[in-house]
């Protein structure tokens, strides 16, 4: 079942005729539906602005709740707290004017007044603003959970096995390889030599940084046929980036995951950076597999799905934050379903999300912010995206945004579809390791 997230509970209310809220245009009343004694009617043009001011008792998170009504079309503003942008957002078409519905975004505030103010960045203006709803104050709710979703549900890693605790690449050798289930807790960091090292995953394990501490350095983890149930959790993956490499990263096959034919693998909260060949490659008919809440990011091939004829694969790429990456954001060739939503790309210098070969992909709420080629499909290969954000990006002449009908993900298992304008703020805050995570 999709959902949308929700404001939380008891909110404060700042209406937005009343002051110290400010409208550049106009307070309205020919539209049925609104609070107060009015609603904010702005200039349509890309000065025109509403502006409210809250306050926090202690700095954190505030979750805001924008009611509005828009007619049916689609309007872009930036939403800025105290003097920075933190977030755009689009305001999609409510069907009329008197229908009202509300948008819900987490953003920083500091201790004291702050100011909230949506910036339209075209000429078409705003919405008509109602209210801002305000709850700031104690720990915002976690988005995720800890039990593998996608077509990795069910997956349950080294769960029933030992838990042991390693700091040193001898022990995580030797965990990892074993025949036996284990939880292998990674605390501190771990250099891995020689340089470039994959450390061969079997079957049964969880491998799970403690909090923010767990870092492998100048190597990474491997797959091998025949491998299942397996979790990758809470990690820092990075460096090993040679500096007498060709510039495709081809003489040096140093991955951070890399996996060939493996099955029921859950990549989860993980941040993956400066390898010399990919960030994630998942190869040869690797099945039932979710990549969920990673910052991959400052990466030149990035994370390639294929190196197969066959078109068996089942592969869910959620809550990603693709940063400042070049190409393969990811490319998917080949797989039998794939199913991406709420992902962030974000200043890809080369290419977006390219599907090609055979393959059925569902793009969802994704947000592109400076992004080349943004999501494209060739070969044989069907492509549905719905609820995108564009931003800063473009196409090259020819790219096909969309071709048939692709799959019903919800067909293979319930899922969570949060709203494209909060994705970015959300996975700053929430991508990658966590402190609350393998302790």
């Amino acid at each position: 079942m999709l959902s949308q997230s929700a404001a939380q509970a008891a909110p404060t209310r700042y209406e937005a005729e009343n002051s110290p809220a400010v409208c550049s245009g106009t307070t309205d009343t020919n539209w049925t539906g609104y609070s107060g004694s009015g609603f904010c009617n702005a200039d349509n043009a890309a000065g025109a602005y509403a502006q409210f001011t809250v306050n926090a008792s202690a700095a954190g998170t505030a979750t805001l709740g924008i009611r509005f009504a828009n007619g049916t079309t689609t309007r872009a503003a930036d939403l800025v707290v105290n003097g920075s942008t933190v977030q755009g957002v689009s305001f999609e078409g409510t069907g009329a004017w008197s229908t009202w519905v509300t948008r819900t975004l987490t953003v920083p505030v500091n201790a004291g007044g702050n100011t909230v103010r949506l910036n339209p960045t075209t000429a078409a203006g705003l919405p008509n603003i109602d209210y801002l709803d305000v709850e700031v104050g104690g720990a915002p709710s976690v988005p995720y959970s800890g039990v593998p979703d996608g077509f990795a549900q069910g997956t349950t890693g080294g769960a029933g096995g030992q838990t042991v605790t390693v700091t040193t690449q001898a022990d995580l050798n030797r965990y990892v390889t074993a025949s036996e289930p284990y939880v292998i807790r990674v605390a501190g960091t771990i250099n891995i030599s020689p340089k470039g090292t994959e450390l061969r995953v079997a079957s049964n394990k969880t491998i799970v940084g403690v909090g923010t501490s767990g870092h492998i350095v100048g190597g990474g983890f491997i797959l091998r046929t025949g491998v299942s149930n397996v979790i990758i959790r809470n990690l820092t993956i990075r460096d090993t980036r040679m500096p007498d490499d060709d510039p495709g990263d081809d003489s040096y096959d140093y991955d951070a995951i890399q996996m060939d034919t493996a099955n029921r693998i859950w990549i989860d909260h993980n941040r993956l950076t400066r390898m010399n060949d990919g960030l994630i490659d998942s190869r040869k008919d690797n099945n039932n597999l979710t990549v969920s809440w990673n910052h991959i990011t400052d990466n030149n091939k990035t994370f390639g799905v294929g190196w197969t004829e066959n078109t068996t694969a089942r592969i869910t790429i959620h809550h990603n934050w693709f940063q400042d990456n070049t190409t393969r954001n990811p490319v998917v060739d080949n797989a039998a379903y794939a199913h991406l939503y709420n992902n962030h790309l974000d200043d890809i210098s080369a290419s977006g999300t390219h599907v090609t070969g055979s393959t059925k992909a569902v793009i969802e709420n994704t947000y592109y912010d400076g992004v080349r080629d943004p999501y494209y499909v060739s070969g044989n290969a069907e492509l549905v995206q719905r609820g995108e954000i564009v931003r800063n990006s473009s196409w090259a002449s020819g790219r096909v945004k969309s071709r048939g009908s692709a799959f019903n993900p919800s067909s293979f298992y319930s899922y969570t579809l949060h709203p494209t304008a909060d994705v970015p703020a959300m996975l700053r805050q929430h991508a990658g390791p966590q402190s609350g995570i393998g302790g």
